[in-house]
C-alpha cells in the first residue's frame, strides 16, 4: 500500500510546520549525528512517517525538505526510526542530560567510535581493566581513549563498508 499525499500534506498544514520536514525512506541519506545536532540547535523538527510500502512520491518532491534513513532496512513503518532520531537529538538540548558536557564523549561526536568504557571493580571475574585507566596519567589515558576509539572505528565501521559493498555472485543458479 502506498500512502496518499493528502494527510501529509493537510498535517503540515495544520502543524504550520517550517523546515526541517523530515520524510523517512529507505531511500534517504543515513541519519547522522551531525543531523541530531543540526535538529537540537533548531526550534521546530517534523518528521513523517510511511508505513508499509511507501509514500507518495509527491511528499518527498514537495512537501518533505530531506529524506533520511536509519541504514539499508525496511521497517514495516517509519515510527521506530522517528524514535531514534528524536531520542537521539532530544539529549542534545539543553537540560536533557544532567551533564551536557558528557555527550562529547559519546561516539560520532567530532570523531567515529568511542574508546571501551570501563567500570569498577578493576577486575571483574578474571577480567582487568586496562592497566593505563588505573594509572592516573590523564595525558595517557586521553591519547589511550583516542587510539581505541581510532582502531575499533577502522575494524568495525571500516569492515562494514567493506561488507556493504560485496557484490553477490553473478555466476550462481540464483
Amino acid at each position: 500500500m502506498v500512502m496518499k499525499p493528502d494527510p501529509f500534506f493537510e498535517a503540515c498544514d495544520a502543524l504550520r510546520a517550517a523546515p526541517p520536514i523530515v520524510l523517512l525512506s529507505p531511500r534517504g541519506r543515513h541519519f547522522e549525528q551531525a543531523d541530531a545536532l543540526r535538529y537540537a540547535a533548531g526550534t521546530q523538527l517534523t518528521i513523517l512517517c510511511g508505513h508499509y510500502k511507501d509514500v507518495d512520491q509527491r511528499v518527498a518532491d514537495h512537501l518533505a525538505t530531506e529524506e533520511i534513513s536509519l541504514g539499508d532496512f525496511v521497517l514495516s513503518g517509519g515510527e521506530p526510526a522517528a524514535l531514534a532520531i528524536i531520542d537521539a537529538t532530544v539529549r542534545l538540548l539543553p537540560g536533557a542530560m544532567s551533564d551536557h558536557e558528557s555527550a562529547y564523549g559519546d561516539s560520532f561526536f567530532d570523531r567515529e567510535l568511542s574508546a571501551p568504557s570501563y567500570t569498577r571493580p578493576p577486575v571483574y571475574r578474571g577480567h582487568s581493566v586496562p592497566d593505563v585507566l588505573l594509572s592516573g596519567d590523564h595525558q595517557r589515558i586521553a591519547r589511550w581513549r583516542a587510539e581505541e576509539g581510532l582502531r575499533l572505528s577502522r575494524e568495525r565501521r571500516l569492515n562494514d563498508r567493506d561488507k556493504g559493498s560485496e557484490q553477490p555472485d553473478e555466476s550462481s543458479d540464483e
